[in-house]
């Protein structure tokens, strides 16, 4: 007892610690009662956010602030019309072919685990294989009642989509204007003596700036390499796989090797063992090295400085409290609790040295 009595008296003696971890907690709260309701508001902040990496650049080759949010304003309008026009249509004739390939494909793999025994008797039994070939189509059936599903909820989701595609541009837009505006009226409300919260702060800033908007520019470059590769060389679902390495960037060290069956599967089943199979699985590799050893340095000038072990736990934990965003902030989020861990040891090596 007397250790942790020690531990709160160190680090929560100080009353800025303590409207910190407050403030956190009032935040963190919010987002999980009020999350669903308030998930337009909250999707609109972060594209602001990354929005505002451009809106700066064009402030600082000395362009007013209502001129450059207007400009990238427009060029975001024109992405968002061009994802659901041109991409997202593609994307779901994509997955609803895939869909119903997906008989065809289960076909042709069955038949070539049932020849597996016959060819390495040593390794595999019949009985092993017919295990398997059951789990395989359990799980498609699975899948396709999860589809089924899906389809008659959509006519919600086309209404949730509309209400989306209504108040975001918005809240975007107003968020993006009256940014100075609306961060004035919550320092506001904040107590004086807040030195260690804004310190926190810049800290946690400058990491989510360089990790969110290089993040997003990591998705879109990915994303269109792999389409671009997968055009050329003429595999199937092109859009919908290349899609899947982009948003695979989101989860370090676990999306990778999760989008790499998918890719792999459908160029087998495409092509089976040749020499297409083999060149497109070089390439793939290719993108995958050169995302991992030269695009990720030149995005993130800042590395963050967490341990994997750190990462994947804050994936898991932020992911199943958040679902999509939860993964995508997971380390943002790790990061600021880093920063508040670390913030009092600073604070006091300050107070010491200006003692001194």
């Amino acid at each position: 007892m007397n250790i942790v009595a020690n531990w709160f008296q160190r680090h929560l003696s100080d009353p800025q610690i303590v409207f910190l971890v407050l403030l956190l907690l009032i935040v963190f709260a919010v987002v999980i009662t009020l999350g669903n309701m308030l998930a337009p508001v909250l999707a609109s902040i972060v594209i602001a956010y990354l929005l505002e990496g451009l809106v700066g650049f064009l402030e600082r080759r000395r362009l007013p602030r209502l001129p450059s949010v207007l400009m990238v304003y427009l060029l975001f309008l024109l992405f968002v019309a061009l994802v659901l026009v041109g991409i997202m249509p593609l994307v779901s004739r994509q997955i609803t072919d895939l869909v119903q390939q997906l008989p065809t494909m289960i076909s042709e793999g069955t038949n070539v685990l049932t020849a597996l025994p016959e060819k390495y008797p040593e390794l595999l039994t019949a009985a092993q294989i017919d295990t398997l070939i059951a789990a395989i189509r359990s799980e498609v059936v699975t899948f396709g009642q999860h589809v089924v599903s899906w389809s008659l909820a959509s006519v919600v989701g086309v209404i949730t989509l509309l209400v989306y595609l209504i108040l975001m541009p918005l809240l975007v837009f107003f968020f993006m204007k009256d940014k100075d505006l609306i961060l004035n009226w919550f320092r506001h409300q904040l107590p004086r003596h807040r030195d260690i919260a804004g310190d926190v702060w810049k800290d946690v800033d400058r990491q989510i700036s360089n990790y969110v908007r290089g993040k997003a520019w990591e998705i879109l470059i990915v994303w269109g390499v792999s389409y671009v590769t997968f055009y050329a060389f003429g595999l199937k679902y092109a859009m919908l796989l290349s899609l899947l390495v982009g948003l695979s960037v989101i989860i370090p060290y676990i999306g990778a090797a999760m989008v790499t069956f998918p890719v792999l599967l459908v160029a087998w089943f495409q092509w089976g063992w040749s020499s297409s199979f083999a060149w497109l699985t070089a390439a793939y590799a290719i993108i995958q090295a050169l995302d991992g050893n030269v695009l990720v340095p030149l995005l993130f000038s800042e590395v963050v400085n967490l341990h994997p072990v750190a990462i994947i736990v804050a994936i898991l934990v932020f992911g199943g409290v958040w679902g999509f965003w939860g993964v995508f902030f997971a380390i943002p989020l790790a990061t600021l609790v880093q920063a508040i861990l670390t913030a009092r040891p600073q604070r006091s090596e300050i107070d010491k040295a200006v003692a001194g």
